[in-house]
């Protein structure tokens, strides 16, 4: 299973995904906004996978993944950009910094472990 960090300011949000995805046996991490998930990720580089909220506070998910792209070791991590938000204009955007994955709350355990698991078996693990 995979080791995957959900950053999201909703602490309900957070709860939901992680029980989901625990009861797969996926091993999470989780911060409150887009600072503290690159603090994490910096700390923990063996994170595989990052469930990230677009709309945060101190550091929101655009500019958190272009700190974290911008980070030596870490551009390897999948980036699932999870949101409210269905702007085309902001997907576009996602899209031209890498981010393929992008659904739309409130998101579906088995939905968003089906995800994990195609982007693991992409990766070879």
């Amino acid at each position: 299973m995979a080791k995957i960090l959900i950053a999201d300011d909703s602490d309900i949000v957070r709860e939901q995904v992680k029980s989901g995805l625990a009861a797969f046996g996926h091993e999470i991490v989780e911060a409150t906004d887009g600072q503290a998930a690159l603090e994490l990720m910096i700390q923990q580089r063996d994170i595989e996978i990052a469930i990230v909220d677009v709309n945060m506070p101190r550091m929101d998910g655009l500019a958190f993944v272009k700190a974290m792209l911008a980070t030596d070791g870490l551009q390897q991590v999948t980036i699932i950009m999870q949101t409210t938000e269905t702007s085309q204009t902001l997907r576009l955007t996602a899209k031209e910094m890498g981010i393929r994955y992008w659904a739309i709350k409130p998101v579906d355990a088995k939905l968003l472990h089906a995800t994990i698991a195609h982007i693991m078996k992409k990766s070879g693990k």
